[in-house]
């Protein structure tokens, strides 16, 4: 088996507070290989984006690794040296944002933003890095990119804002893009382009991509593999068409039963009844359980993740199988 491009193991981030440090993010462990599109799911507020921010060193006071490790090829990056993350970050791993007004300057033309992220981690003249920019542009569907590299963010409408950064994140060839969520803001028209322009990029470069979404749908026709996050952990990973055709988390299953199906119009959904619990009232051994219909004194003990033979890795007391045959992680 391939060593992991990217291997988080029971990484904690912490939220320094008066009263008592906050998990957002609590435990979390996953890997994705090259070439690999891992899908991370989750109600609002699981900690998704936090596991990214986590991973990319782009936490600031009170926010802070407490514990785990974070291994790209097999340096840790929770522990390495600020100058040596800033090597990495934007060139070796790339991320894009929901929003793409975190990644663009709105008082520089769009070329010379590619352009720096070129000169900032390769040496080639101004020259080069331009024609390299300009390429990258129509790589990703921005008709006439040459024209296009004098233009200001603001002449861009939304779906090219997005794209623009999604050219800032490949420019360099990253072996990993973390993706959060940069499609929910499009019109689906655009989201099915850019979702099969990540893919074909996938394909060819072998570049491997963390896809965070709260969107099922598209996590289904993009990803690999998923891993299901609640209230800051990991609850259950697997093939994505295995956990979303058969899921055995009753997390997993709520959030599938909360999709219309369109081979039963009209009938009713189920959502999962409350909310994701705020970080300073989490419920005490597995968090689920105060929403979980299966739930029981045994879950008041934080369940381990259990490997599932011919599923993946599900933590849960009681699993939706008829006979648990696993093993610890």
């Amino acid at each position: 088996m391939a060593e992991a491009l990217l291997e988080v193991t029971d990484l904690v981030t912490e939220i320094t507070t008066a009263s008592k440090p906050l998990r957002p993010v609590d435990g979390v462990t996953l890997s994705v290989n090259a070439g690999e599109i891992l899908g991370l799911v989750g109600e609002s507020g699981s900690g998704k984006s936090m596991v990214a921010f986590s991973i990319m060193g782009l936490l600031e006071h009170p926010v802070s690794i407490a514990g785990g490790t974070a291994k790209f090829r097999g340096a840790d990056l929770c522990s390495m040296p600020a100058s040596t993350l800033r090597g990495i970050r934007g060139n070796r791993i790339a991320m894009i944002f929901q929003d793409p007004a975190m990644t663009l300057n709105p008082m520089m033309p769009i070329g010379m933003q590619i352009v720096e992220t070129i000169l900032a981690h390769r040496t080639m003249s101004k020259k080069d890095a331009w024609v390299l920019a300009r390429d990258t542009l129509g790589r990703v569907g921005i008709a006439s990119p040459e024209e296009r590299m004098r233009s200001y963010p603001h002449q861009f409408s939304g779906g090219m804002r997005q794209r623009t950064a999604i050219a800032i994140a490949l420019v360099n060839d990253p072996d990993l893009i973390i993706a959060d969520e940069p499609t929910t803001a499009l019109d689906v028209t655009v989201q099915s382009q850019i979702l099969s322009e990540i893919q074909d990029i996938c394909a060819e470069r072998g570049t491997a991509i963390v896809w965070i979404s709260h969107d099922l749908s598209v996590v289904a026709g993009l990803a690999d593999r998923v891993a299901v996050m609640y209230a800051g952990r990991i609850v259950e990973t697997g093939p994505v068409q295995t956990v979303l055709n058969h899921p055995k988390h009753p997390y997993t299953a709520g959030l599938l039963r909360s999709i219309p199906d369109l081979d039963h119009p009209g009938d009713r959904l189920s959502p999962i009844p409350g909310i994701v619990p705020p970080l300073s009232h989490l419920p005490t051994g597995c968090t689920f359980r105060t929403r979980c219909d299966r739930a029981d004194d045994a879950c008041l003990k934080r369940p381990e993740a259990l490997v599932l033979p011919g599923h993946g890795v599900v933590a849960c007391h009681h699993s939706l199988v008829e006979k648990l045959e696993a093993s610890p992680c």
